[in-house]
Protein backbone atom coordinates (compact mmCIF):
# COMPACT_ATOMS: atom_id res chain seq x y z
CA UNK A 1 0.00 0.00 0.00
CA UNK A 2 2.79 2.15 0.42
CA UNK A 3 4.36 2.15 -2.76
CA UNK A 4 0.40 2.14 -4.12
CA UNK A 5 -0.28 4.99 -2.39
CA UNK A 6 1.55 7.99 -4.68
CA UNK A 7 -0.07 6.63 -7.90
CA UNK A 8 -3.67 5.93 -6.16
CA UNK A 9 -3.52 9.63 -5.48
CA UNK A 10 -2.28 11.21 -8.85
CA UNK A 11 -3.58 8.77 -11.09
CA UNK A 12 -7.28 8.47 -11.65
CA UNK A 13 -7.39 5.55 -13.69
CA UNK A 14 -5.40 3.53 -11.08
CA UNK A 15 -7.37 4.90 -8.20
CA UNK A 16 -10.74 3.72 -10.19
CA UNK A 17 -9.24 0.27 -10.94
CA UNK A 18 -7.95 -0.13 -6.82
CA UNK A 19 -11.29 0.64 -6.08
CA UNK A 20 -12.48 -1.81 -8.04
CA UNK A 21 -10.64 -4.38 -6.90
CA UNK A 22 -11.15 -4.40 -3.13
CA UNK A 23 -14.93 -4.98 -3.93
CA UNK A 24 -13.37 -8.36 -5.06
CA UNK A 25 -11.56 -9.44 -1.95
CA UNK A 26 -8.73 -9.98 -3.68
CA UNK A 27 -5.25 -10.30 -1.32
CA UNK A 28 -3.11 -8.77 -4.40
CA UNK A 29 -3.85 -6.10 -6.52
CA UNK A 30 -2.72 -6.76 -10.64
CA UNK A 31 -3.40 -4.19 -13.31
CA UNK A 32 -2.34 -4.11 -16.73
CA UNK A 33 -2.27 -0.80 -18.89
CA UNK A 34 -2.81 -1.92 -22.41
CA UNK A 35 -1.66 0.22 -25.16
CA UNK A 36 0.20 2.87 -22.68
CA UNK A 37 1.41 5.82 -24.44
CA UNK A 38 4.69 6.04 -24.99
CA UNK A 39 5.21 2.53 -23.22
CA UNK A 40 7.89 1.61 -20.10
CA UNK A 41 9.92 4.81 -20.32
CA UNK A 42 7.15 6.90 -20.14
CA UNK A 43 5.52 5.38 -17.47
CA UNK A 44 8.51 5.77 -15.46
CA UNK A 45 8.31 9.42 -16.25
CA UNK A 46 4.55 9.54 -14.65
CA UNK A 47 5.79 7.42 -11.98
CA UNK A 48 8.61 9.41 -10.72
CA UNK A 49 6.25 12.57 -11.28
CA UNK A 50 3.93 10.82 -8.79
CA UNK A 51 6.73 10.25 -6.26
CA UNK A 52 7.88 13.63 -6.28
CA UNK A 53 10.94 13.63 -8.84
CA UNK A 54 11.64 16.76 -10.59
CA UNK A 55 10.17 16.35 -13.57
CA UNK A 56 11.59 17.79 -16.32
CA UNK A 57 9.44 18.37 -19.72
CA UNK A 58 11.68 19.17 -23.18
CA UNK A 59 9.98 19.28 -26.38
CA UNK A 60 11.07 15.73 -27.75
CA UNK A 61 8.92 13.99 -24.60
CA UNK A 62 6.10 16.95 -23.91
CA UNK A 63 3.91 14.80 -26.34
CA UNK A 64 4.17 11.65 -24.90
CA UNK A 65 4.02 12.74 -21.27
CA UNK A 66 1.48 14.74 -22.13
CA UNK A 67 -1.04 11.62 -23.79
CA UNK A 68 0.69 9.27 -21.09
CA UNK A 69 -1.17 12.04 -18.18
CA UNK A 70 -4.22 11.75 -20.46
CA UNK A 71 -4.59 8.48 -20.01
CA UNK A 72 -3.74 7.64 -16.06
CA UNK A 73 -6.56 10.70 -15.92
CA UNK A 74 -3.77 13.00 -13.75
CA UNK A 75 -6.15 15.65 -13.76
CA UNK A 76 -5.95 18.28 -11.00
CA UNK A 77 -9.22 16.51 -8.95
CA UNK A 78 -6.30 14.03 -8.00
CA UNK A 79 -3.95 16.70 -6.74
CA UNK A 80 -3.48 20.55 -7.31
CA UNK A 81 -0.84 20.90 -10.35
CA UNK A 82 -1.24 17.69 -11.65
CA UNK A 83 0.70 16.07 -14.34
CA UNK A 84 -2.04 17.28 -17.52
CA UNK A 85 -2.44 20.77 -16.32
CA UNK A 86 1.51 20.30 -16.02
CA UNK A 87 2.15 19.37 -19.40
CA UNK A 88 -0.95 21.62 -20.98
CA UNK A 89 0.72 24.68 -19.69
CA UNK A 90 4.28 23.62 -21.16
CA UNK A 91 2.79 22.69 -24.40
CA UNK A 92 0.83 26.35 -24.55
CA UNK A 93 3.38 28.50 -23.72
CA UNK A 94 6.67 27.09 -24.87
CA UNK A 95 6.11 24.63 -27.83
CA UNK A 96 3.28 26.77 -30.03
CA UNK A 97 5.32 29.37 -29.65
CA UNK A 98 8.42 28.28 -31.24
CA UNK A 99 9.40 26.93 -34.41
CA UNK A 100 12.18 24.65 -33.86
CA UNK A 101 9.87 23.21 -30.72
CA UNK A 102 6.80 22.84 -32.74
CA UNK A 103 8.88 20.59 -35.53
CA UNK A 104 10.56 18.45 -32.36
CA UNK A 105 7.03 17.92 -30.97
CA UNK A 106 5.29 16.56 -34.15
CA UNK A 107 8.04 14.56 -35.16
CA UNK A 108 8.02 13.01 -31.31
CA UNK A 109 4.39 12.10 -31.68
CA UNK A 110 4.35 9.35 -34.08
CA UNK A 111 4.29 7.11 -31.11
CA UNK A 112 1.37 8.26 -29.83
CA UNK A 113 -0.45 9.56 -33.19
CA UNK A 114 -4.15 8.44 -32.22
CA UNK A 115 -4.27 9.88 -28.50
CA UNK A 116 -2.35 12.95 -29.43
CA UNK A 117 -4.78 13.52 -32.45
CA UNK A 118 -7.78 13.25 -29.86
CA UNK A 119 -5.93 15.81 -27.63
CA UNK A 120 -5.78 17.99 -30.33
CA UNK A 121 -2.17 18.17 -30.25
CA UNK A 122 -1.51 17.60 -33.93
CA UNK A 123 -3.64 20.09 -35.24
CA UNK A 124 -2.79 22.89 -32.37
CA UNK A 125 1.43 22.35 -33.93
CA UNK A 126 0.42 22.68 -37.45
CA UNK A 127 -1.74 25.25 -37.53
CA UNK A 128 1.16 27.33 -35.26
CA UNK A 129 3.79 25.65 -38.13
CA UNK A 130 1.35 27.78 -40.65
CA UNK A 131 0.72 30.43 -38.95
CA UNK A 132 4.46 31.30 -38.40
CA UNK A 133 5.14 30.29 -42.31
CA UNK A 134 3.29 33.51 -42.83
CA UNK A 135 4.90 35.84 -40.33
CA UNK A 136 8.35 37.13 -39.99
CA UNK A 137 10.10 34.02 -38.52
CA UNK A 138 12.88 36.80 -36.78
CA UNK A 139 9.45 37.55 -34.08
CA UNK A 140 9.55 33.86 -32.20
CA UNK A 141 12.83 34.42 -30.52
CA UNK A 142 15.23 32.79 -32.56
CA UNK A 143 18.36 32.57 -34.51
CA UNK A 144 18.19 28.57 -35.24
CA UNK A 145 18.74 28.55 -38.71
CA UNK A 146 22.20 28.38 -40.21
CA UNK A 147 21.81 31.31 -43.03
CA UNK A 148 24.91 33.16 -41.94
CA UNK A 149 26.95 34.39 -38.85
CA UNK A 150 24.55 37.27 -38.44
CA UNK A 151 21.37 36.56 -39.48
CA UNK A 152 18.48 35.07 -38.50
CA UNK A 153 16.07 33.25 -40.10
CA UNK A 154 13.59 36.30 -40.79
CA UNK A 155 16.03 37.54 -42.57
CA UNK A 156 16.78 40.50 -39.70
CA UNK A 157 20.47 41.55 -38.29
CA UNK A 158 21.88 39.97 -35.15
CA UNK A 159 24.43 41.38 -33.45
CA UNK A 160 26.10 39.31 -30.46
CA UNK A 161 22.22 37.65 -30.72
CA UNK A 162 20.11 40.43 -29.91
CA UNK A 163 17.78 41.19 -33.11
CA UNK A 164 18.92 44.60 -34.68
CA UNK A 165 15.37 44.96 -36.59
CA UNK A 166 17.65 45.81 -39.48
CA UNK A 167 16.66 44.13 -42.68
CA UNK A 168 18.86 41.97 -45.02
CA UNK A 169 17.89 42.43 -48.54
CA UNK A 170 16.65 38.71 -49.13
CA UNK A 171 13.51 37.49 -51.40
CA UNK A 172 13.86 33.60 -49.79
CA UNK A 173 10.46 32.15 -48.57
CA UNK A 174 11.92 28.33 -48.49
CA UNK A 175 13.94 28.85 -45.27
CA UNK A 176 11.06 26.25 -43.86
CA UNK A 177 11.65 23.67 -46.48
CA UNK A 178 14.27 21.87 -44.85
CA UNK A 179 12.71 21.56 -41.31
CA UNK A 180 9.45 20.14 -41.99
CA UNK A 181 11.18 17.17 -44.34
CA UNK A 182 12.16 15.43 -41.21
CA UNK A 183 8.46 15.05 -40.80
CA UNK A 184 6.63 11.62 -41.85
CA UNK A 185 4.74 12.10 -44.75
CA UNK A 186 1.25 11.77 -43.04
CA UNK A 187 2.59 14.89 -40.63
CA UNK A 188 3.91 16.38 -43.97
CA UNK A 189 0.86 16.10 -46.02
CA UNK A 190 -1.59 17.76 -42.92
CA UNK A 191 0.81 20.42 -42.84
CA UNK A 192 0.69 21.40 -46.55
CA UNK A 193 -2.85 21.01 -46.61
CA UNK A 194 -3.20 23.14 -43.30
CA UNK A 195 -0.54 26.34 -45.06
CA UNK A 196 -3.32 26.01 -48.09
CA UNK A 197 -6.01 26.23 -46.27
CA UNK A 198 -4.38 29.01 -44.41
CA UNK A 199 -3.83 30.88 -47.77
CA UNK A 200 -0.35 30.12 -48.22
CA UNK A 201 1.02 30.47 -51.84
CA UNK A 202 0.69 27.36 -54.59
CA UNK A 203 4.10 28.65 -55.58
CA UNK A 204 5.57 27.74 -51.76
CA UNK A 205 3.74 24.83 -51.26
CA UNK A 206 4.85 22.75 -54.53
CA UNK A 207 8.46 24.24 -53.56
CA UNK A 208 8.19 22.37 -50.04
CA UNK A 209 6.68 19.40 -51.84
CA UNK A 210 9.09 19.14 -54.29
CA UNK A 211 12.10 19.81 -51.75
CA UNK A 212 10.24 16.79 -49.74
CA UNK A 213 10.03 14.51 -52.88
CA UNK A 214 13.88 15.21 -53.99
CA UNK A 215 15.08 14.44 -50.35
CA UNK A 216 13.82 11.12 -49.90
CA UNK A 217 13.41 9.91 -53.93
CA UNK A 218 17.24 9.59 -54.40
CA UNK A 219 16.41 8.98 -58.23
CA UNK A 220 15.05 12.94 -58.83
CA UNK A 221 18.38 14.35 -58.02
CA UNK A 222 19.04 14.46 -61.69
CA UNK A 223 15.83 16.31 -62.50
CA UNK A 224 16.01 19.40 -60.27
CA UNK A 225 16.96 21.62 -63.96
CA UNK A 226 19.82 22.63 -62.91
CA UNK A 227 18.63 23.71 -59.17
CA UNK A 228 21.32 22.81 -56.47
CA UNK A 229 19.26 22.15 -53.23
CA UNK A 230 20.04 24.57 -50.27
CA UNK A 231 20.52 22.54 -47.38
CA UNK A 232 19.47 24.26 -44.54
CA UNK A 233 20.97 22.92 -41.33
CA UNK A 234 19.63 23.58 -37.73
CA UNK A 235 21.85 24.66 -35.07
CA UNK A 236 20.48 24.60 -31.99
CA UNK A 237 18.86 20.74 -32.47
CA UNK A 238 19.12 18.29 -34.63
CA UNK A 239 16.32 15.89 -36.57
CA UNK A 240 16.70 12.48 -38.10
CA UNK A 241 15.43 11.86 -40.89
CA UNK A 242 12.02 10.56 -41.41
CA UNK A 243 11.57 6.61 -42.30
CA UNK A 244 8.84 6.97 -45.27
CA UNK A 245 7.41 4.26 -47.99
CA UNK A 246 8.95 6.27 -51.50
CA UNK A 247 5.95 4.66 -53.28
CA UNK A 248 3.58 6.02 -50.73
CA UNK A 249 5.84 9.25 -50.69
CA UNK A 250 5.29 9.87 -54.93
CA UNK A 251 1.60 8.73 -54.11
CA UNK A 252 1.38 11.53 -51.11
CA UNK A 253 3.15 14.41 -53.23
CA UNK A 254 1.12 13.76 -56.85
CA UNK A 255 -1.60 14.91 -55.08
CA UNK A 256 -0.32 17.77 -53.16
CA UNK A 257 1.54 19.20 -56.30
CA UNK A 258 -0.63 22.26 -57.69
CA UNK A 259 -1.90 22.43 -60.88
CA UNK A 260 0.65 24.80 -62.35
CA UNK A 261 3.52 25.41 -65.44
CA UNK A 262 7.04 26.45 -65.48
CA UNK A 263 9.51 24.26 -66.96
CA UNK A 264 11.54 23.41 -63.86
CA UNK A 265 8.58 22.22 -62.45
CA UNK A 266 7.88 19.83 -66.15
CA UNK A 267 11.26 18.69 -65.97
CA UNK A 268 10.68 17.64 -61.96
CA UNK A 269 6.94 15.84 -63.08
CA UNK A 270 8.68 13.79 -66.08
CA UNK A 271 11.27 12.89 -63.17
CA UNK A 272 8.71 12.11 -60.60
CA UNK A 273 6.77 10.09 -63.41
CA UNK A 274 10.11 8.05 -64.08
CA UNK A 275 10.27 7.20 -60.97
CA UNK A 276 6.77 5.81 -60.58
CA UNK A 277 7.09 3.65 -62.96
CA UNK A 278 10.14 2.08 -61.39
CA UNK A 279 8.46 2.08 -58.08
CA UNK A 280 5.14 0.69 -59.80
CA UNK A 281 2.83 3.33 -58.29
CA UNK A 282 -1.40 3.02 -59.18
CA UNK A 283 -2.75 3.65 -62.13
CA UNK A 284 -4.48 6.33 -61.22
CA UNK A 285 -1.33 8.32 -60.01
CA UNK A 286 0.44 7.33 -62.91
CA UNK A 287 -2.28 8.71 -65.29
CA UNK A 288 -2.16 12.07 -62.82
CA UNK A 289 1.39 12.26 -64.00
CA UNK A 290 1.29 12.18 -67.35
CA UNK A 291 -1.91 14.18 -67.47
CA UNK A 292 -0.16 17.23 -65.79
CA UNK A 293 2.73 16.39 -68.20
CA UNK A 294 0.56 16.57 -70.78
CA UNK A 295 -0.76 19.62 -70.11
CA UNK A 296 2.65 21.61 -70.57
CA UNK A 297 4.46 19.10 -73.17
CA UNK A 298 5.57 22.15 -75.22
CA UNK A 299 7.63 23.26 -71.96
CA UNK A 300 9.48 19.48 -71.96
CA UNK A 301 13.13 18.80 -72.97
CA UNK A 302 13.97 15.78 -75.56
CA UNK A 303 16.37 14.42 -72.39
CA UNK A 304 13.72 14.53 -69.83
CA UNK A 305 11.41 12.49 -72.79
CA UNK A 306 13.31 9.90 -73.09
CA UNK A 307 12.27 7.71 -70.26
CA UNK A 308 13.36 4.11 -70.26
CA UNK A 309 11.48 0.85 -70.41
CA UNK A 310 11.16 -0.94 -66.79
CA UNK A 311 8.66 -3.19 -68.20
CA UNK A 312 9.53 -6.42 -69.37
CA UNK A 313 9.48 -4.80 -73.11
CA UNK A 314 12.76 -5.81 -75.51
CA UNK A 315 12.64 -1.69 -76.27
CA UNK A 316 14.96 0.82 -74.65
CA UNK A 317 12.49 3.67 -74.42
CA UNK A 318 8.73 3.44 -73.12
CA UNK A 319 7.59 4.85 -76.29
CA UNK A 320 3.60 4.09 -75.17
CA UNK A 321 3.71 6.34 -72.46
CA UNK A 322 5.15 9.38 -74.71
CA UNK A 323 1.55 8.84 -76.68
CA UNK A 324 -0.26 8.92 -73.63
CA UNK A 325 1.46 11.86 -72.98
CA UNK A 326 0.97 13.34 -76.78
CA UNK A 327 -3.11 12.31 -76.33
CA UNK A 328 -3.57 14.54 -73.14
CA UNK A 329 -1.63 17.27 -74.57
CA UNK A 330 -4.32 17.04 -77.58
CA UNK A 331 -6.67 16.94 -74.96
CA UNK A 332 -5.95 20.36 -73.02
CA UNK A 333 -5.22 21.85 -76.58
CA UNK A 334 -8.39 20.80 -78.65
CA UNK A 335 -9.73 24.72 -78.14
CA UNK A 336 -6.85 25.38 -81.07
CA UNK A 337 -8.06 25.84 -84.84
CA UNK A 338 -6.85 23.38 -86.69
CA UNK A 339 -5.57 25.26 -90.15
CA UNK A 340 -4.87 23.89 -93.73
CA UNK A 341 -1.32 23.50 -94.43
CA UNK A 342 -1.57 26.56 -97.00
CA UNK A 343 -3.35 29.20 -94.44
CA UNK A 344 -1.09 32.07 -93.63
CA UNK A 345 -3.13 32.40 -89.93
CA UNK A 346 -1.34 29.01 -88.50
CA UNK A 347 2.30 31.05 -88.27
CA UNK A 348 0.72 33.94 -87.12
CA UNK A 349 -1.72 32.57 -84.70
CA UNK A 350 -0.17 31.99 -80.66
CA UNK A 351 -2.43 29.27 -80.35
CA UNK A 352 -0.73 27.91 -82.60
CA UNK A 353 2.85 28.11 -81.29
CA UNK A 354 2.85 25.03 -78.33
CA UNK A 355 1.36 22.99 -81.05
CA UNK A 356 4.37 23.69 -83.20
CA UNK A 357 6.90 23.06 -80.52
CA UNK A 358 5.69 19.86 -79.47
CA UNK A 359 6.06 18.85 -83.11
CA UNK A 360 9.79 19.69 -83.21
CA UNK A 361 9.84 17.77 -79.88
CA UNK A 362 8.42 14.90 -80.97
CA UNK A 363 10.22 14.41 -83.95
CA UNK A 364 13.46 14.36 -82.50
CA UNK A 365 12.15 12.09 -80.07
CA UNK A 366 11.44 9.69 -82.57
CA UNK A 367 14.86 10.20 -84.34
CA UNK A 368 15.99 9.05 -81.38
CA UNK A 369 14.37 6.29 -80.76
CA UNK A 370 14.45 5.04 -84.13
CA UNK A 371 17.97 3.55 -83.69
CA UNK A 372 16.22 0.35 -81.19
CA UNK A 373 16.52 -2.42 -82.84
CA UNK A 374 13.65 -3.40 -81.36
CA UNK A 375 11.43 -0.65 -81.96
CA UNK A 376 8.49 -2.34 -84.28
CA UNK A 377 7.66 -0.12 -87.34
CA UNK A 378 3.33 0.44 -85.51
CA UNK A 379 5.03 2.51 -82.84
CA UNK A 380 7.08 4.73 -85.04
CA UNK A 381 4.01 5.49 -87.16
CA UNK A 382 1.84 6.06 -84.50
CA UNK A 383 4.02 8.39 -82.18
CA UNK A 384 4.32 10.74 -85.77
CA UNK A 385 0.50 10.27 -86.42
CA UNK A 386 -0.64 11.07 -83.17
CA UNK A 387 0.02 15.27 -83.81
CA UNK A 388 -2.35 16.83 -86.62
CA UNK A 389 -0.68 17.19 -90.28
CA UNK A 390 -1.14 20.86 -89.46
CA UNK A 391 1.64 20.82 -86.49
CA UNK A 392 4.36 20.41 -88.90
CA UNK A 393 5.47 23.34 -91.32
CA UNK A 394 8.57 21.40 -92.40
CA UNK A 395 8.38 17.50 -92.67
CA UNK A 396 12.29 17.65 -92.52
CA UNK A 397 12.70 16.52 -89.04
CA UNK A 398 9.86 13.40 -89.58
CA UNK A 399 12.32 12.63 -92.50
CA UNK A 400 15.71 12.71 -90.87
CA UNK A 401 13.64 10.12 -88.27
CA UNK A 402 11.87 7.41 -90.66
CA UNK A 403 15.55 7.80 -92.75
CA UNK A 404 17.45 6.53 -89.25
CA UNK A 405 15.10 4.14 -88.93
CA UNK A 406 15.62 2.74 -92.04
CA UNK A 407 19.34 2.61 -91.53
CA UNK A 408 18.44 0.88 -87.97
CA UNK A 409 16.38 -1.51 -89.91
CA UNK A 410 17.40 -2.84 -93.20
CA UNK A 411 15.25 -6.06 -93.05
CA UNK A 412 12.03 -3.45 -93.23
CA UNK A 413 10.29 -5.00 -96.55
CA UNK A 414 9.32 -2.39 -99.54
CA UNK A 415 5.95 -2.42 -98.64
CA UNK A 416 6.73 -1.15 -94.36
CA UNK A 417 8.68 1.10 -96.04
CA UNK A 418 6.19 2.71 -98.01
CA UNK A 419 3.55 2.83 -95.60
CA UNK A 420 6.01 4.90 -92.85
CA UNK A 421 6.68 7.42 -95.65
CA UNK A 422 3.12 7.51 -96.06
CA UNK A 423 3.22 9.96 -92.82
CA UNK A 424 5.29 12.78 -94.72
CA UNK A 425 4.44 15.15 -97.21
CA UNK A 426 6.79 15.58 -99.60
CA UNK A 427 5.66 19.04 -100.49
CA UNK A 428 6.85 20.39 -96.74
CA UNK A 429 10.36 18.82 -97.55
CA UNK A 430 13.01 21.69 -98.04
CA UNK A 431 15.59 21.34 -100.62
CA UNK A 432 18.39 20.49 -98.66
CA UNK A 433 16.11 17.26 -97.44
CA UNK A 434 14.30 16.93 -101.13
CA UNK A 435 17.87 16.56 -102.84
CA UNK A 436 18.65 14.16 -99.94
CA UNK A 437 15.71 12.34 -100.32
CA UNK A 438 16.21 11.88 -104.26
CA UNK A 439 19.37 10.18 -103.93
CA UNK A 440 18.83 7.96 -101.01
CA UNK A 441 19.33 4.67 -101.70
CA UNK A 442 17.27 3.33 -98.57
CA UNK A 443 13.94 4.98 -99.65
CA UNK A 444 11.45 2.93 -101.59
CA UNK A 445 11.91 3.93 -105.71
CA UNK A 446 8.34 4.88 -105.56
CA UNK A 447 9.08 6.99 -102.92
CA UNK A 448 11.95 8.91 -104.86
CA UNK A 449 9.55 9.24 -107.88
CA UNK A 450 7.20 11.30 -105.40
CA UNK A 451 10.23 13.07 -104.31
CA UNK A 452 10.90 14.26 -107.64
CA UNK A 453 7.85 14.67 -108.65
CA UNK A 454 6.91 17.38 -105.89
CA UNK A 455 10.45 18.59 -106.34
CA UNK A 456 9.81 20.03 -109.68
CA UNK A 457 6.17 21.21 -108.98
CA UNK A 458 7.68 23.45 -106.37
CA UNK A 459 10.73 24.56 -108.70
CA UNK A 460 7.75 25.37 -111.46
CA UNK A 461 5.48 27.18 -109.57
CA UNK A 462 8.36 29.10 -107.78
CA UNK A 463 9.43 29.92 -111.05
CA UNK A 464 6.40 31.35 -112.55
CA UNK A 465 5.29 33.22 -109.50
CA UNK A 466 8.74 34.91 -109.57
CA UNK A 467 8.25 35.45 -113.66
CA UNK A 468 4.65 36.88 -113.09
CA UNK A 469 5.53 39.03 -110.00
CA UNK A 470 8.36 40.69 -112.24
CA UNK A 471 6.22 41.29 -115.18
CA UNK A 472 3.73 42.65 -113.22
CA UNK A 473 6.26 44.80 -110.88
CA UNK A 474 6.61 48.84 -111.67
CA UNK A 475 9.45 49.60 -112.22
CA UNK A 476 10.05 51.52 -108.58
CA UNK A 477 10.45 49.60 -105.38
CA UNK A 478 6.76 49.14 -103.51
CA UNK A 479 6.61 48.80 -100.00
CA UNK A 480 6.01 45.03 -98.68
CA UNK A 481 3.85 44.76 -95.94
CA UNK A 482 6.38 44.55 -92.54
CA UNK A 483 4.43 40.72 -91.92
CA UNK A 484 5.00 39.51 -95.49
CA UNK A 485 8.34 41.05 -96.19
CA UNK A 486 10.05 37.55 -94.69
CA UNK A 487 8.24 35.01 -96.69
CA UNK A 488 8.67 37.18 -99.64
CA UNK A 489 12.59 37.75 -99.17
CA UNK A 490 12.67 33.51 -98.39
CA UNK A 491 10.77 32.96 -101.47
CA UNK A 492 12.65 35.38 -104.15
CA UNK A 493 16.31 34.03 -102.41
CA UNK A 494 15.18 30.68 -103.13
CA UNK A 495 13.97 31.24 -106.56
CA UNK A 496 17.15 33.10 -107.26
CA UNK A 497 19.13 30.06 -106.20
CA UNK A 498 17.13 28.01 -108.44
CA UNK A 499 18.13 30.56 -111.48
CA UNK A 500 21.40 30.42 -110.55
CA UNK A 501 21.84 26.72 -111.00
CA UNK A 502 20.15 26.69 -114.14
CA UNK A 503 22.84 29.37 -115.17
CA UNK A 504 25.76 27.01 -114.16
CA UNK A 505 24.30 23.91 -116.09
CA UNK A 506 24.24 25.86 -119.33
CA UNK A 507 27.63 27.52 -118.85
CA UNK A 508 28.46 23.55 -118.10
CA UNK A 509 27.11 22.46 -121.60
CA UNK A 510 29.47 25.47 -123.00
CA UNK A 511 32.36 24.20 -121.22
CA UNK A 512 31.78 20.92 -122.28
CA UNK A 513 31.25 21.22 -126.10
CA UNK A 514 34.56 23.87 -126.34
CA UNK A 515 36.77 20.91 -124.35
CA UNK A 516 35.45 18.28 -127.49
CA UNK A 517 36.53 21.04 -129.89
CA UNK A 518 39.84 21.59 -128.31
CA UNK A 519 40.80 18.43 -128.45
CA UNK A 520 39.68 17.33 -131.58
CA UNK A 521 42.08 20.50 -132.99
CA UNK A 522 44.78 19.07 -130.71
CA UNK A 523 44.45 15.60 -132.67
CA UNK A 524 44.93 17.34 -136.03
CA UNK A 525 47.86 18.97 -135.34
CA UNK A 526 49.93 16.08 -133.96
CA UNK A 527 48.65 14.25 -137.40
CA UNK A 528 50.34 17.12 -138.77
CA UNK A 529 53.17 16.75 -137.27
CA UNK A 530 53.55 13.28 -137.68
CA UNK A 531 53.63 14.10 -141.72
CA UNK A 532 56.24 16.89 -141.28
CA UNK A 533 58.38 14.40 -139.66
CA UNK A 534 58.40 11.92 -142.10
CA UNK A 535 59.13 13.99 -144.75
CA UNK A 536 61.69 15.94 -143.29
CA UNK A 537 63.69 12.08 -142.23
CA UNK A 538 63.22 11.42 -145.98
CA UNK A 539 64.56 14.36 -147.63
CA UNK A 540 68.23 15.42 -147.54
CA UNK A 541 68.41 18.85 -149.18
CA UNK A 542 66.30 21.70 -148.34
CA UNK A 543 65.74 22.72 -151.76
CA UNK A 544 64.15 19.91 -152.05
CA UNK A 545 62.06 20.02 -149.22
CA UNK A 546 60.78 23.31 -150.16
CA UNK A 547 59.92 22.24 -153.29
CA UNK A 548 58.08 19.24 -152.19
CA UNK A 549 55.92 21.21 -149.38
CA UNK A 550 55.81 23.79 -152.69
CA UNK A 551 57.65 26.56 -150.93
CA UNK A 552 60.46 29.14 -151.69
CA UNK A 553 63.44 29.66 -149.36
CA UNK A 554 64.59 33.26 -148.41
CA UNK A 555 67.67 34.46 -150.23
CA UNK A 556 70.78 35.18 -147.57
CA UNK A 557 72.40 38.24 -148.04
CA UNK A 558 75.24 36.52 -150.40
CA UNK A 559 72.69 35.65 -152.69
CA UNK A 560 72.58 38.86 -155.46
CA UNK A 561 69.36 39.00 -156.36
CA UNK A 562 67.00 39.60 -153.46
CA UNK A 563 63.54 38.06 -154.43
CA UNK A 564 60.19 38.42 -152.27
CA UNK A 565 59.31 35.09 -151.27
CA UNK A 566 55.91 34.38 -152.76
CA UNK A 567 54.20 31.35 -151.24
CA UNK A 568 51.72 29.13 -152.72
CA UNK A 569 50.45 27.52 -148.96
CA UNK A 570 51.14 27.86 -145.16
CA UNK A 571 54.91 26.87 -144.33
CA UNK A 572 54.76 23.72 -141.55
CA UNK A 573 55.93 26.22 -139.10
CA UNK A 574 53.86 28.73 -139.70
CA UNK A 575 50.53 26.54 -139.82
CA UNK A 576 52.15 24.97 -136.14
CA UNK A 577 52.15 28.13 -134.24
CA UNK A 578 48.89 29.55 -135.88
CA UNK A 579 47.26 26.22 -134.88
CA UNK A 580 48.78 26.65 -131.13
CA UNK A 581 48.07 30.22 -131.48
CA UNK A 582 44.43 29.57 -131.82
CA UNK A 583 44.13 26.73 -129.32
CA UNK A 584 45.72 29.15 -126.26
CA UNK A 585 43.02 31.81 -127.71
CA UNK A 586 40.53 29.49 -127.57
CA UNK A 587 41.45 28.24 -124.35
CA UNK A 588 41.83 31.38 -122.32
CA UNK A 589 38.28 32.69 -124.05
CA UNK A 590 36.28 29.70 -122.71
CA UNK A 591 38.12 30.67 -119.04
CA UNK A 592 37.15 33.68 -119.24
CA UNK A 593 33.58 33.62 -117.98
CA UNK A 594 35.10 32.13 -114.66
Amino acid sequence: MFLQFPLVSKCGKIARLYEESQSTHEKTFTIVLEEFPGGPDTFLIAVKFCYGVRLELTPRNIVVVYCAADYLEMTDEYGEGNLISKSESFFHKNILRNWKDCILALQSSELVMSRAEKLQILSKCLNALSMMVCTDPSLFGWPMMMYGSLQSPGGSILWNGINTGARIRSSESDWWFEDISYLSVDLFERLIKTMEARGIRHENLAGAAMYYARKYLPGLGRWQGGQSGKTRTVASFSLTPAAVDQKVLLETIEKLLPEKKGKSFCRFLLGLLRVALILGVTDSSKDSLERRIGTQLELATLDCLLIPTYSDSDTLYDTECVERIIHHFMSSESRITTFSPSSFELETSPSSEPLRKVARLIDSYIAEVASDVNLKSGRIRSLAEALPESSRQLHDGLYRAMDIYFKAHPWLSEKEKEELCNVIDYQKLSIDACAHASQNERLPLRVVLQVLFFEQLQLRTALSSFLLETESAPAGPLPVPGDMAGQIVQRDGWVTVVRENRVLKVDMEKMRSRVRELEEEFTHIKQEMKKVSKSHSSLSSPRLLSKKIGCKLIPGSSDPQPDTVESSGPTPRASLEQARFSRHSRHRKSFSLF
